[in-house]
């Protein structure tokens, strides 16, 4: 899918580039005669050069005579095909896929999908910080922990550590409102649940729910965790809450029952030094960071079953040594370094459990790192789920890396002799290593193409090649760096958070001061 796409690309690119003169001359290398029942090509007459087309029929499949590069290409014979209807019938079906091709990717036609990439890579590389940027008191409010959109992104709110939760408008940067005391210590994330609803969490160990529509209450608290909550997700499918926390809890809570008292709850799973839990578009994966180095990730989730912890051996399980190609190596000796990726399969239906839920445990290496542990801080996922995004650092914290892994197709349900890992890192970069202790968190853009990473004072734009491709149409061969599209300081201490607008080209930072700032185009 992605070759194809690709080139339909590059035949997009050389068209925009060809200077269209409208003569024949210009088209007369792309264009040839066509055998009888086409039309031949038009002729040029030697007094005035102009055009002399022949009388076409009504069922002519090239009756547009507007533009020259409409004219249908030659048609190649093959050698002992002959002049038989099956060559007749290839030709025909050859010159619709070619006429469709022209109109859709080439001449004066333009893909709008393609025209709006060009579009909005100039206003990612134009962003700058808005004139009117929030601005928040250090006294009054802390640092900036997490800074969420809701879903038709006309609120902006802030999680901060001294227990509060303010509101703004994000186009007129006007404040709405500061939710004093939302919680009882740090706010450390806040998710919508739609354009109304939205839960905060906090290191008081309680999640609160709350209304746009109502802010002088809580709709409810939560109360289930034993230590910091970190994490809010939440399941369409289901309409399940699911957090996480410094516990090694997830939980989940059915807000489709939830009163003033709370809503019912269970343990879903449990792992030790949890740091980030995350939930893919659709769904249908958990994924799990540890301070550890580890990446869990739950296949074909099921958030409505119980799991029994016990039939898990997460961290003690047996880790296969894959290639840099992504594959298992064929050796399993004890003095194998490792390379890529180490991962371990651990199927429930071989512990009496459901065939669902299946666990894999992986060990994200980092280029130039493979001797050294490293802790997973943040943890995001592509939008269309693609890939994941993370960022680590070593156990010195000496150093720190955003990586992308592209999670891989096909992924075994049933145990192998070499299974394959599910995800393969396609790109990584170092960062900046201002701030150490507190987590940075990154974040992908709407579209999937851009990343924004706290880099020190500032921010950093990054791309998967210099005109901020997709993913999937420039997937690398072997691991490579991300590009840096663009670098913007304006904080006066260390970034802390980052989100892009679901439906502005506006981006918002947090730093440790207190402060927000807003990006927006500016030419």
């Amino acid at each position: 899918m992605s070759s194809e796409h690709q080139s339909d690309s590059e035949d997009a690119d050389e068209s925009q580039d060809r200077p269209d003169s409208g003569s024949v001359s210009d088209v007369e290398d792309d264009i040839a005669p066509v055998a009888s029942p086409l039309p031949p090509p038009p002729t040029m007459t030697a007094e005035s050069g102009s055009e002399e087309r022949p009388e076409r029929s009504s069922t002519s499949p090239a009756s547009d005579e507007r533009e020259p590069c409409c004219q249908p290409p030659a048609a190649v014979p093959q050698a002992g095909s002959g002049g038989d209807s099956s060559t007749d019938s290839r030709r025909g079906t050859s010159l619709f896929s070619w006429l469709q091709r022209r109109t859709i990717r080439r001449g004066v036609f333009v893909d709008p999908a393609r025209d709006n990439f060009r579009t909005m890579t100039s206003l990612y590389c134009s962003m700058n910080p808005a004139v009117e940027s929030v601005n928040l008191s250090t006294q009054t409010h802390g640092a900036v922990f997490n800074l969420e959109y809701s879903p038709d992104g006309s609120v902006l709110t802030v999680a901060c550590e001294q227990t509060e939760v303010l509101l703004f408008d994000p186009i007129s940067s006007r404040h709405i409102k500061t939710l004093t005391e939302a919680h009882e210590d740090c706010v450390n994330n806040i998710r919508f649940l739609d354009n109304r609803l939205f839960a905060t969490c906090s290191d008081d160990t309680t999640i609160a729910l709350w209304d746009l529509r109502k802010l002088n209450s809580k709709v409810c608290s939560l109360h289930g965790h034993a230590s910091w909550v970190k994490n809010i997700e939440y399941d369409t499918n289901t309409r399940l809450l699911v957090t996480s926390g410094f516990d090694g809890n997830v939980i989940t809570w059915d807000t489709n029952r939830f009163t003033e008292d709370g809503c019912p709850h269970k343990k879903f799973f449990h792992t030790r030094y949890l740091m980030r839990m995350r939930l893919t578009p659709d769904c249908s994966k958990m994924l799990i960071s540890t301070s550890s180095g580890y990446l869990l990730i739950l296949h074909d989730l099921d958030l409505t079953q119980s799991l029994e912890v016990g039939s898990y051996r997460m961290l003690r399980a047996r880790r296969t040594p894959l290639s840099s190609d992504g594959g298992t190596s064929a050796s399993r000796s004890a003095g194998t370094p490792r390379q890529g990726n180490d991962s371990s399969k651990i199927h429930p239906h071989r512990e009496g459990l459901s065939p669902r839920n299946s666990l894999e445990v992986l060990t994200p290496e980092i280029p130039g790192e493979r001797d050294r542990g490293n802790c997973i801080t943040s943890l995001q996922l592509h939008p269309k789920g693609w890939a994941t995004l993370i960022r680590c650092s070593s156990n010195m914290d000496d150093q720190e890396w955003t990586c992308v892994y592209e999670f891989q197709e096909g992924a075994p349900t049933r145990p192998l002799v070499s299974p394959r890992c599910s995800l393969r890192l396609t790109h990584y970069i170092e960062e900046a290593n201002v701030g150490r202790g507190y987590i940075k968190e990154l974040c992908f853009s709407p579209d999937g193409r851009l990343i924004c990473s706290p880099y020190g004072y500032g921010v950093r734009l990054l791309a998967f090649d210099e005109s901020c491709g997709e993913l999937a149409d420039c997937l690398p061969v072997q691991t490579s760096c991300l590009r840096e599209i663009r670098s913007i300081y304006s904080h006066s201490d260390v970034v802390l958070t980052t989100k892009f607008s679901p439906t502005h080209c506006q981006l918002a930072s947090g730093c440790l001061s207190g402060r927000v700032a807003l990006y927006q185009p500016k030419f």
